[in-house]
């Protein structure tokens, strides 16, 4: 990203001691632009935001070395600003209470562009909770939305695989600072949203994973979207913040529903009851939505990797041991009862069946079948 004059006064006074997001969005609507914000007095910054504020601000208290490191990181051509002035700011973000006058982004802009379908969920999921992310935000990028979740382990990992296999990409809103990957172990996923999707941030660079900091971002998640589906969470997960706050916003809640005995079902069921629209496949979301699928062509470098959402349609043979399973978990005396067959037997059809990803183990010696 090139380096003017404007871009930095946006990011001197986005960096400037004590100046927030609600601090800098009332600073621009009296004086226009950073630079005039800059260039104002004490009496007249005094007249629109706290004195502490403004003697930072007419004192240029701005942490130098994490300005210079974030001019040096914008020389990427992957890494840039988005701020309020730009055209490309997400339209539907403007529309929130509290939109972040600067946002930091790595990636493709031009999924900036694309309507935005926002998927969470519980990080410990099952099996099958992670097969209907992915398989949703597989077709739902397909369909022409941008996936958004937030980098996080479980349903925001497959929803992020899933978006990025479709045409339309995904993107992570992130709780650090761009040049920080939390957590450690999607540094492999981040990388490829980088290249192939965005990672979006309202955090300066250095910004370490602090707990208040992941509420804020989730109303940027919803605030970008045009719905927010839950996948898989607790009555207690944090999902169900970003759900609310998609309520608040305007923005439609959808739920997939799931077993009445699995705890990660509890809050899906929670929000069906409260008026979120049930989900069973993809078409369930375009027609919630009035969307009628738009041709999106295909980001070069993403490859085709396959796949299918053979669990949308519920397609397929289910042929040996997978007939005794029902669609809630199944222990192996279950399985050994219902069918017949020896524990030896049945504990060796279950690691062939678990090698090729048909199902998958649970807490307590339990089983899930995940297509």
């Amino acid at each position: 990203m090139q380096i003017d004059q404007d871009i930095e006064s946006w990011l001197r006074l986005g960096l400037t001691e004590g100046v927030g997001g609600g601090a800098l969005r009332r600073l621009l609507i009296a004086f226009g632009d950073p630079a005039r914000v800059l260039a104002a007095s004490r009496p007249a910054l005094e007249g629109v935001v706290k004195k502490p504020v403004a003697t930072s601000i007419f004192l240029r208290k701005v942490d130098e070395e994490r300005l210079a490191r974030t001019i040096k990181w914008l020389e990427d051509p992957l890494n840039s600003l988005i701020t309020l002035a730009d055209s490309d700011y997400p339209k539907l973000l403007l529309n929130i209470s509290d939109p972040p006058p600067i946002l930091y982004f790595k990636g493709q802009r031009q999924f900036l562009a694309q309507p935005a379908m926002a998927m969470v969920g519980s990080r410990n999921a099952t099996p099958q909770g992670l097969a209907n992310a992915d398989a949703f935000a597989e077709a739902a990028s397909n369909a022409g939305f941008c996936i958004i979740s937030g980098l996080a382990q479980g349903i925001d990992t497959a929803a992020h695989q899933g978006g990025l296999r479709g045409a339309s990409s995904s993107m992570a809103i992130v709780g650090t600072g761009l040049d920080l990957v939390y957590p450690s172990r999607n540094h492999e996923l981040a990388h490829k949203l980088a290249n192939e999707g965005g990672l979006i941030s309202e955090f300066p660079l250095g910004t370490p994973a602090i707990s208040r900091n992941f509420p804020r971002r989730n109303r940027i998640i919803s605030g970008m979207c045009h719905a927010c589906l839950v996948v898989e969470a607790t009555l207690y997960s944090g999902s169900l913040i970003t759900a609310r706050l998609a309520l608040e916003q305007g923005r439609e809640v959808m739920a997939i529903p799931g077993s009445i005995h699995s705890p990660l079902s509890k809050g899906c069921h929670a929000l069906i009851k409260q008026g979120a629209k049930l989900v069973e496949n993809i078409q369930d979301i375009l027609d919630e939505l009035h969307y009628q699928p738009q041709p999106v062509p295909r980001f070069e470098s993403v490859a085709d990797e396959g796949g299918g959402t053979g669990v949308l349609t519920g397609e397929g043979d289910d042929t040996g041991l997978l007939m005794y399973f029902s669609y809630d978990s199944t222990d192996i005396d279950t399985l050994c009862a219902r069918s017949g067959l020896t524990v030896e037997t049945v504990s060796a059809m279950l690691l062939g069946l678990e090698l090729e990803g048909r199902i998958g183990s649970l807490p307590g010696g339990k089983y899930q079948r995940i297509r």
